[in-house]
């Protein structure tokens, strides 16, 4: 299991599947290479894929210092790229990953090939915000009740009723259990601060904004802001999804990914 280092030394675990270009997949807030699991072995059977744990997840180092931003994490990704020995590589981050792919392909626009934006925003103070009710729910004080809204957020109601009625219980999107709680406060803290709405005007991947119609956990208006903003870009929602779009609806997000990675179309 390779380690790369931060330029801080701190040790971030990745690994590589697969064969072909390289493409990096960025999971998001409070999430480990695990988000990507449903669907990684899709992308590595055309790609070499390249998944990490960010720092504070997984089996990287989590420091407790103020060294997470989505910005400083795009620094951790190009520090996987060099242990990797990969030069250049097509991008692909959803959520808080898309927040830091979005810092990664401005910084080192000559190591990024083709760059999807998935469900996610370019921050205050330009992005749209979750609403209150949202708010409200992520907020209670019980556990398992915020566990459920969570949920909800993420995926269809009978999504969730099935999967459930076949025994599962563990969805690898709802956070990183292993996480520290000054890990995920920090998460939380570089993901709401995410602000690369100047930076984006430099991007020069061509780029596929995708967003679930029915995201409210990071409203689906972003999506359009995203897009009109970047300087080549096309956005694609799929419909009646949620937050993980990539997840419930692989069937129609996948092969619309792979098609504009491989020669842009979408």
């Amino acid at each position: 299991m390779p380690h790369a280092y931060a330029p801080d030394g701190t040790a971030l675990h990745y690994e590589l599947r697969g064969s072909g270009e390289p493409l990096v997949l960025l999971s998001g807030q409070s999430n480990s290479r695990h988000w990507w699991d449903p669907v990684v072995e899709d992308f590595a059977a055309a790609f070499t894929v390249v998944t990490l744990d960010w720092r504070g997840t997984g089996d990287s180092d989590r420091p407790d210092s103020d060294s997470y931003s989505t910005r400083g994490f795009a620094d951790d990704v190009a520090a996987v790229l060099d242990d990797a020995g990969i030069g250049r590589a097509h991008v692909y981050g959803t959520s808080m990953g898309g927040r830091v792919a979005q810092w990664f392909a401005a910084e080192f626009p000559e190591r990024v090939g083709r760059l999807v934006l998935g469900c996610t925003s370019p921050g205050a103070p330009h992005g749209v915000e979750r609403g209150p009710e949202v708010r409200r729910a992520l907020a209670q004080g019980d556990p398992e009740a915020v566990r459920r809204a969570l949920l909800e957020l993420m995926y269809t109601p009978a999504w969730i009723a099935a999967q459930e009625a076949g025994g599962r219980r563990e969805f690898g999107t709802l956070g990183d259990p292993s996480m520290p709680a000054h890990a995920r406060r920090r998460h939380l803290r570089a993901s709401a601060r995410h602000d690369a709405w100047d930076a984006l005007v430099r991007i020069k991947a061509p780029t596929l904004v995708v967003h679930g119609s029915d995201d409210t956990f990071n409203p689906t208006a972003n999506a359009p802001l995203l897009a009109e903003r970047l300087p080549d870009a096309r956005m694609r929602l799929v419909p009646g999804a949620r937050h993980a779009y990539f997840e419930e609806f692989a069937e129609v997000a996948t092969p619309l990914v792979l098609g504009f990675l491989r020669d842009g179309q979408a």
